[in-house]
């Protein structure tokens, strides 16, 4: 059944907030997958708090618009187009790009970064790079070597003390 003006102009709202509200949003075209295909990339992006949402294309053109996008026509966009907002810059990127790789089906258009639209291009170097949680784990590694170091250094003289003592127990053994 359609869907009439209210409920269209509702859906353009939702989308609008929810590109706003996004560290980024990426417009990629899944149709065609199969069912249980659709279902493991919508499960994948629950983990990582991504939000998927399919839309008419001239729906999403209206919400760009709203949002003072208006660099880029959604209509040029072949199939169906699919919203997948992410709560952090690389998050939404790296799931789709993924899944991309190994269903030829799924098409990146673009999306949007830091309020500006970005080509697939941009979308798939964004996906290369490590997310929010790893560059932090990277930081506090970088930061614990020294202090690992200098532990690994004062346990070696207890180390080297326990071997010897340990030579002199088998040589009067």
């Amino acid at each position: 059944m359609p869907k009439n003006r209210q409920q269209k102009e509702t859906d353009v709202q939702s989308l609008a907030d929810g590109i706003k509200s996004a560290q980024s949003t990426v417009f990629a075209n899944f149709q065609g997958l199969k069912v249980s295909e659709a279902e493991e990339l919508r499960r994948n992006c629950r983990k990582e708090n991504v939000a998927v949402l399919a839309t008419k294309k001239t729906l999403l053109r209206r919400a760009l618009e709203g949002l003072g996008l208006t660099s880029t026509d959604p209509s040029t966009f072949e199939g169906g187009v699919a919203a997948f907002m992410g709560n952090d810059e690389v998050s939404a990127a790296k799931i789709v790009a993924n899944f991309a790789k190994t269903h030829d089906i799924v098409t990146i258009y673009g999306g949007v970064l830091e309020g500006k639209f970005v080509d697939a291009n941009r979308i798939k170097a964004l996906a290369t790079l490590p997310s929010r949680t790893e560059l932090l784990g990277r930081l506090v590694g970088t930061l614990n070597a020294p202090i690992s170091g200098f532990v690994n250094v004062l346990a070696g003289n207890l180390r080297g003390l326990v071997s010897v003592l340990n030579n002199i127990k088998e040589v009067k053994v």
